[in-house]
């Protein structure tokens, strides 16, 4: 790809970038506005064409076969893995300054679409989210822009395409500063939040100003705003179910010898099983949301739950069976389904109280479990005042995003999008210590300058190799085969640097430390560091394949570590 510079006459270009990156910002949400235009229709197609066929017997093999097209394409056209796509964003964004292959721009709204179409139990958002990233990565790319403008332009993808998506431009900025970035930077938020409303205007310009899920208004009690606690409790341990029944699906399919398309076609069966029984599990489900909302959902309780179970199960078997798609939709569905049947419990066990309408714990339970399972409240709270216009139910909204998000952080420590990246030791936040040193090689700071001696060199002939020597460290090596035995240190050969009687009697074997901690030059510059305070040392010898390289020191280390760090947080 030809990469294009902005003329060197741009001078508001080049003495602040700001303008630059909001430009840009608009360029990345229109993109991404229409990729998320693209896969509403797609799906929309795509459901009504096969709509006709549910009926039938043999309607399971769609979502199988769906699964299987959608496997197929990632990993023989693409050549892309399975996954829900926001984790590699992260990914690429926390290692790789949001680098991402312009086919990802397209590749996963073709699968997701095969795998939603057909009835699989997963959401549109992931496959957008990857898109639009795709998209400001490869905008970024074109116009030469640095690491950080691009990771802007990433974050700037994301949110247009999830406020394209749902119609909820600050619910895209939000998951993008909470999630994907990690961050709260004044020099990211300006032209994310340009592009979430650049994004969210061109699905209202092409497809209306809808709200996705409407509601009537509700009038909360004190008591109800009490019982909201107990919500947020459930919420949290159903996101912890729902994670956890993902990851471990993905982990025992992951043993299967199976080809992928076969794996998938196979989790995409047994969900096509289950919707005989319950239709409403498939899909993304939201005209069942809509009916949870709206208190027209008239099942009794029993059939609630049984839904909000099904609904887990089918979810568990398309994402960790190889579909494609995101997790929040069926999030909101089975949050709605967890309020919903919370509600019908209370009422159930104190008729007597004046309860709001279960349309209104179903608001609170879908924002109780995208709190959840993805650890950020804010996230929550903003999408679901967003696709809903619930804001009279503010108060105990935040409520129950607030203690689910907290209640599952004690037990899950990373949400489902970081679990895995944490597991890998992949995830780098801005501004950690991580995040800078993974941009330091170890070959940067080895210092070679020192001078090797072998163990049987008498004192004497160390004395002149002392004194052209800037070093207090010897490294001693094997005259035979060069490998590394130990360590001089000028502090143990101090006491007789006078003494000129011992100069032919002494030699550095004597002298040598053999017991001598040393670090590999692959070594995480995390944990040398690490090593160097919990020894307190100040210099340790660097070996590989028992020969010395080098020495690595922490005043180098520190001074480059502070060079990257002015280059890492650098505003224009």
């Amino acid at each position: 790809m030809k990469l294009w510079r902005y003329p060197a006459n741009w001078h508001l270009f080049r003495y602040d970038d700001r303008l630059l990156l909001i430009c840009m910002a608009v360029v990345v949400g229109i993109c991404a506005g229409l990729a998320a235009i693209a896969l509403n229709r797609a799906l929309v197609s795509v459901l009504g064409l096969l709509h006709h066929y549910r009926h039938l017997w043999w309607a399971f093999i769609m979502p199988a076969a769906g699964a299987a097209l959608s496997s197929l394409f990632l990993e023989k056209i693409v050549n892309e893995g399975a996954g829900h796509g926001v984790p590699e964003v992260i990914y690429s964004v926390s290692r790789y300054g949001g680098l991402i292959r312009l086919r990802s721009s397209f590749s996963r709204l073709i699968s997701s679409c095969l795998t939603i179409g057909s009835g699989g139990s997963a959401g549109p958002e992931a496959p957008v989210v990857m898109s639009g990233s795709a998209i400001g990565s490869n905008i970024a790319r074109l116009f030469n822009l640095n690491d950080r403008q691009r990771v802007t332009l990433v974050g700037c993808g994301t949110a247009g395409a999830i406020g394209a998506i749902f119609n909820a431009p600050i619910a895209g900025m939000v998951f993008t500063m909470e999630v994907i970035l990690g961050e709260w930077s004044a020099v990211n938020i300006i032209p994310i939040a340009i592009a979430a409303v650049t994004g969210t205007k061109v699905s209202r310009l092409l497809q209306g100003n809808n709200i996705a899920f409407s509601h009537r208004e509700f009038q909360i009690a004190l008591g109800d705003i009490a019982a909201c606690v107990g919500l947020a409790i459930c919420c949290a341990a159903v996101s912890i179910i729902l994670t956890r029944s993902l990851r471990g699906m993905s982990r025992r399919v992951a043993v299967l010898r199976l080809p992928l398309w076969l794996k998938a076609a196979m989790g995409g069966a047994i969900v096509g099983l289950i919707g005989i029984g319950l239709p409403d599990v498939l899909g993304e489900g939201y005209h069942t949301i809509q009916h949870a909302i709206t208190g027209d959902f008239r099942a009794g309780l029993l059939v609630a739950t049984t839904v909000l179970a099904m609904k887990i199960v089918a979810t568990a078997f398309t994402l960790g069976w190889g579909g494609s798609g995101g997790i929040f939709a069926p999030s909101l569905f089975i949050g709605s389904f967890v309020g919903l049947a919370y509600q019908r419990a209370l009422t159930h066990l104190w008729p007597t109280v004046g309860w709001v309408e279960e349309g209104c714990f179903a608001l609170l339970g879908m924002a109780g479990i995208i709190s959840g399972i993805l650890q950020a409240p804010l996230t929550g709270i903003f999408l679901i005042v967003e696709i809903t216009g619930g804001y009279d139910v503010i108060v105990p909204l935040t409520i129950v995003a607030a203690v689910s998000s907290t209640a599952c952080q004690y037990v899950e420590p990373a949400s489902f999008y970081l679990k895995d990246l944490v597991d890998k030791g992949q995830l780098l936040r801005p501004g950690t210590d991580a995040r800078v040193l993974a941009d330091i090689r170890m070959g940067e700071l080895l210092e070679t300058d020192c001078i090797p001696v072998s163990p049987g060199m008498r004192l004497g002939e160390f004395i002149p190799i002392l004194e052209r020597s800037h070093r207090n460290l010897f490294p001693v090596e094997d005259g035979k085969n060069g490998r590394f035995l130990g360590i001089v240190h000028l502090d143990d050969v101090r006491p007789y640097l006078f003494k000129t009687p011992l100069y032919d009697a002494v030699v550095l074997g004597q002298l040598m430390q053999t017991q001598v901690e040393t670090v590999g030059p692959d070594d995480d510059l995390i944990d040398v560091l690490d090593k160097m305070d919990a020894l307190k040392k100040f210099s340790l010898p660097v070996v590989a394949n028992q020969r010395f390289v080098g020495m690595i020191s922490k005043a180098t280390l520190l001074d480059r570590y502070r060079r990257e760090l002015m280059v890492q947080t650098r505003t224009t």
